[in-house]
């Protein structure tokens, strides 16, 4: 991994942020023995300092739940990255165990130079991105401003389930915004930080996937 990502895994990992099983690879041969490490099916994702959006340019295959499909995967991500962005350092993938199915949210914060860090949640996926439901709360961030913010997004029916859905576990939502509310108190120089999407539970939460900017 590129210094700013590993870095940020660390930092959630010492702050308690339940992170999945991670490891960086540069070849297929190491990538097929690191996924019998993990156990399939995993994930692979892109390493590259250059390229923000993995999933635009072919750099985030999921469910490989073989030697042979991991093997395809990391030959395939190569060539359809080179193809769409030549000039892009590559320094490898990154292989993760595949996360069980769960409500996808996000929680993020954004550094304003007026009123420091804003912290964001909204349900994850497409939906943040399409119906821009979320809410915002400046820095700290207490358990019952966080419970306020979940509450108030218009798909909170859903966290507190709905039609027969199972609900999602809220008290795990309200301990990841307050432990990141912590982190960025302590780590000023984070100026942008995602993690989407955190799926959550009936019971604990699991960040899959994140990016952090620093100054």
């Amino acid at each position: 991994m590129n210094g700013n990502e590993e870095r940020l895994w660390k930092l959630l990992s010492d702050w308690n942020i339940p992170v999945l099983p991670t490891a960086a690879v540069s070849s297929p041969g190491a990538a097929v023995e690191v996924a019998k490490t993990l156990g399939h099916p995993v994930v692979m994702k892109l390493l590259s300092p250059d390229i923000t959006h993995k999933s635009d340019v072919g750099g985030v295959i999921l469910d490989l739940g073989s030697d042979k499909e991991v093997k395809d995967a990391y030959h395939g991500m190569m060539k359809s990255v080179k193809q769409h962005l030549p000039e892009a350092r590559i320094e490898g993938v990154v292989l993760q165990k595949m996360a069980e199915p769960g409500l996808e949210v996000i929680v993020g914060a954004k550094l304003d130079p007026q009123f420091g860090h804003v912290i964001m949640f909204g349900l994850g996926g497409i939906f943040v991105e399409i119906c821009r439901d979320v809410s915002f709360r400046v820095t700290p961030v207490d358990r019952e401003m966080a419970r306020e913010m979940v509450l108030e997004i218009k798909g909170s029916p859903i966290i507190e389930g709905t039609r027969g859905r199972e609900p999602a576990d809220l008290e795990a939502i309200i301990d990841v915004i307050t432990v990141l509310s912590s982190m960025l108190e302590k780590n000023p120089d984070i100026t942008e930080i995602d993690i989407n999407p955190l799926i959550v539970y009936s019971r604990g939460s699991v960040a899959v996937d994140a990016r952090m900017l620093t100054k």
